[in-house]
């Protein structure tokens, strides 16, 4: 199970463990429905912040998914705030069944880190990249940079990260999560050739998004 998810999974259960108990203790058909509907909650809960274990590639020109979710833009994009310069952005969104623990997608050392509060739109939208909550995080590792965000949607309201500038961060490692449905956008430099295609499922930790050619 996911860390950040251990204290709403421990309320979660806890709760439905009296809500069962009264159902058992009293007769009456409206308590037994509640506690059949606690329960399911309680196991959609746990489900939601799972964490398997990823077999993370290797290789060193490797640019690894942040994110489990669907490819929904893969789009030209100037990136002002840490790389500067013409980028390729991929955008994934989240549904609330995909798993949200969210890996480092380059080893590196964390050279920007920024939180900007925002709306909360639709996170497959265009739009939510620019205007909805988010933490924004650059990474530099051999002379290569990349920055991607971590989006929230219209539900998720609860963006966790535990990266700050002057970590260091290995590819793959877990550094956060966001809660309940969202977006994650990278910007990869243009000597990265993109590996990925609209509408197609990608995980976090394992698929390689791109691969660094090393020519400006």
């Amino acid at each position: 199970m996911a860390r950040d998810g251990l204290g709403i999974i421990i309320g979660m259960v806890l709760f439905t463990a009296v809500i069962v108990w009264g159902a058992l203790m009293t007769p009456y058909l409206f308590v037994d429905i509640v506690a059949v509907l606690g329960v399911l909650l309680a196991g959609l809960t746990v489900y939601f912040f799972r964490d398997p274990e990823r077999e993370v590639p290797t290789g060193s020109n490797n640019v690894i998914s942040p994110a489990d979710g669907k490819v929904v833009e893969i789009e030209d994009a100037y990136e002002g705030d840490f790389m500067k310069c013409e980028t390729t952005r991929i955008g994934i969104f989240l549904n609330v069944f995909d798993v949200h623990v969210n890996r480092i997608p380059i080893s590196g050392s964390v050279e920007f880190f920024r939180y900007k509060k925002g709306a909360f739109l639709q996170a497959y939208k265009a739009d939510a990249s620019d205007i909805n909550e988010q933490t924004v995080i650059g990474i530099q590792g051999d002379e290569r940079k990349v920055l991607f965000k971590q989006i929230a949607g219209l539900i998720a309201r609860r963006i966790v990260c535990h990266v700050r500038e002057g970590n260091k961060v290995t590819l793959g490692d877990r550094f956060g999560m966001i809660k309940f449905g969202s977006r994650v956008d990278i910007f990869l430099p243009k000597n990265v050739n993109v590996q990925v295609e609209l509408n197609q499922k990608v995980k976090g930790g394992k698929s390689i998004l791109g691969v660094f050619t090393d020519e400006v």
